[in-house]
């Protein structure tokens, strides 16, 4: 989300689409530790490399989805008028309320760039 001016019914647009994310975070949470499990449970197996690079694969996926919301419910907090005003937005930063989705959102963030570093498996090319 820029930093630029939006209109009220666009703020109020974002507004709804940011809360309808952010309910959706405790299940998203839920998805991501299943599918770490999932991946954990794959690689202590001995599974195939296609099948470990799979559930790496949607391990970032719910990483992202729960990042999104996270950072959905940082702007929630925020309020409407941090869509239109940088300086309020600024200011409600400053809560505590707000600083604790933030670092969700950077933990989840964190997360992910990390799992993408190192934790996808690289899937070897067929010949052909």
């Amino acid at each position: 989300m820029g930093l630029a001016k939006q209109s009220t019914t666009q703020a109020r647009e974002s507004l709804e689409t940011d809360r309808e994310r952010a309910a959706r975070l405790p299940e998203l949470l839920r998805e991501v530790a299943e599918a770490q499990e999932a991946l954990d449970a794959v690689r202590g197996s001995g599974a195939s490399v296609i099948e470990v690079h799979e559930r790496g694969v949607a391990l970032d996926e719910a990483l992202t989805e729960a990042m999104r919301a996270a950072y959905a419910k940082e702007r929630t907090l925020v309020g409407l008028k941090g869509y239109q005003d940088r300086i309020h937005r600024r200011k409600r930063l400053a809560r505590p309320q707000v600083r604790e989705a933030t670092q969700t959102a950077e933990t989840l963030l964190t997360a992910r760039e990390a799992h993408r570093l190192h934790g996808i498996q690289r899937v070897p090319r067929l010949p052909g």
